[in-house]
This record gives C-alpha cells, sequence and structure tokens, in this order.
C-alpha cells in the first residue's frame, strides 16, 4: 500500500508532538546520514503557509496543506477535505462572501463553511470567518489570493457614518459562497441590500422590493439570521436587471437615511454597481 508522504510526514509530527517533543528546526542537528529537520519540515506541505493580508476589514488569508484529521472531524464543515483555505477579517462579512464567490468560480475550491462573528471592532456589523476546502495545495492558496484581490471591489458599496453603515452586494450569477451563506441559487443573480442600524435595512428592502420583480430569499434582523448584529438586510435573486435595480433603489433610499444620523455616508473604494 502506497502511503502518500504528507499523510505520513503529518503522522510522524503528530507522534512527536503527543509524547511532548518539540521540533525547533532552527536547532536540531544533522544526522549521520545528513539529514537535518529543517530539509525534512521544508520539502513537505506540513507547515501552515500564509497567503496574504489586506488592511481592508483586518483581513488575512492562510492556506492548510494537509489539515490534521483530529481538527478536521472537529470543524463545522459540508464536506470533508484534506486542503483548507481560510479566509478571516474583523469586519466586512458580506464583502468577503462576495469576494470568494468570485474566487470558487475561477478555482477548482469549494466552500466548506461561513461563520459571521459579532465583531467590527465595535461597529453595527460582522467580521468573518470563511473556509474553503481543495484537492490541491496550490488551487486553494489560488482561491485565496483571487477572494483577497477582490476585496477593493466589494467594499465599493459599503458606505460607513459614525452613526451606522449601508452594504450593498450584486452578482448575476451566484456561487458556492453566496449559496452557502444566503442561500442565493446557484447560477442567478443575487443581491444583499442591508443598513444599520437595522431599522434603516428594513426600509431599504421595502423600497427595493417595491421598486423591481424580484425573489425574496429572506430577511435577517438582530434577532434573525445575524450573530445579534445591529443590521437589517434582505437577500433577493431573480432576473438580472431587476436585481441590480432593486439594490440600487435600497442604496440611494439608504443614504439618505443614513445621512440624517449625521456625517455623508461615504465609500472607501468606487462603487461596482452601476
Amino acid at each position: 500500500m502506497t502511503v502518500d508522504k504528507n499523510v505520513l510526514v503529518q503522522r510522524v509530527v503528530n507522534e512527536l508532538l503527543k509524547r511532548g517533543i518539540t521540533i525547533n528546526p532552527e536547532n536540531q542537528p544533522k544526522s549521520s546520514g545528513g539529514f537535518h529537520m529543517n530539509d525534512f519540515l521544508n520539502s513537505t506541505s506540513v507547515v501552515p503557509e500564509f497567503v496574504g493580508t489586506r488592511k481592508i476589514g483586518d483581513t488575512i488569508g492562510m492556506c492548510i496543506p494537509s489539515v490534521d484529521g483530529m481538527l478536521l472531524d472537529k470543524l463545522h464543515l459540508t464536506k470533508r477535505y484534506s486542503v483548507l483555505g481560510v479566509l478571516s477579517a474583523r469586519s466586512g462579512a458580506g464583502p468577503h462572501i462576495m469576494a470568494m464567490d468570485e474566487a470558487v468560480k475561477t478555482t477548482n475550491t469549494e466552500v466548506v463553511d461561513i461563520e459571521l462573528p459579532r465583531d467590527t471592532k465595535g461597529g453595527a456589523g460582522h467580521g468573518s470567518l470563511i473556509i474553503i476546502g481543495g484537492y490541491d495545495p496550490s488551487d486553494v492558496r489560488q482561491a485565496i489570493q483571487v477572494a483577497l484581490d477582490n476585496l477593493s471591489r466589494t467594499f465599493g458599496d459599503v458606505y460607513n457614518t459614525p452613526a451606522g453603515h449601508l452594504e450593498l452586494q450584486f452578482t448575476a450569477r451566484a456561487a458556492g459562497a453566496c449559496h452557502l451563506a444566503f442561500g442565493a441559487p446557484v447560477g442567478k443573480a443575487y443581491g444583499l441590500i442591508c443598513g444599520a442600524p437595522a431599522g434603516i435595512g428594513v426600509v431599504m428592502a421595502d423600497t427595493a422590493i417595491k421598486t423591481a420583480g424580484v425573489n425574496v430569499l429572506s430577511f435577517a434582523s438582530p434577532g434573525h439570521g445575524t450573530s445579534f448584529s445591529n443590521e437589517g438586510m434582505v437577500h433577493i435573486s431573480g432576473d438580472s436587471g431587476a436585481v441590480r435595480q432593486a439594490v440600487m433603489a435600497g442604496r440611494e433610499v439608504g443614504l439618505k437615511l443614513l445621512s440624517q444620523l449625521g456625517g455623508t455616508p461615504k465609500n472607501d473604494f468606487p462603487s461596482y454597481i452601476k
């Protein structure tokens, strides 16, 4: 029976750790055969890999080329993969999900978990934890990189003031991230319309739905569908033109309402929903 090198190495490392043996690659002497623990580790895919960061949302992207089986058993994943990618942020859950939605379209990866911690560094919304799975570390790293590179676009319709925020998202073709997080039909147009404080989101949703013929997938509020964040958000689907029109209508009324609390709502990047 042939055993994969990475699996074998992981077993050896786990067994050493169980016995209380700490591996310090910098201080390991070479054996008589010229073997060095630093060479051993560097020649395998055992060590988790850092992919990149973005200041946007305090975001970090990582890849685990061969996840420990015991941890894999305890993670709340929809499907078991040996290679995992992790995108984690303090704020901006919607933009990260939309960015990852684009990433899985172009790589051989699948979103297997999305969680929205109550965070935002004290703001009204969420942070995010997104885990993807794949069969090849290069595919997973690429997906994480694509997601990181998309954040400046998906943050384009996030508008902030000291009192609250608005978030609008749109895709003409939803993929695995939108489906897992929001129940969006795969391959169909999807829109997210969010306002904080939550009451603004209620009015934005009503305006959007009345503007165009769309399907309402769900409405999330502090006690229903969010991690008790002070947001109201509606998820819609349907014809691409109608969904886009509804999202833009929600944005228009949201900007007017949020400005009544003081300050002009501002986005840090150019709007992509036009």
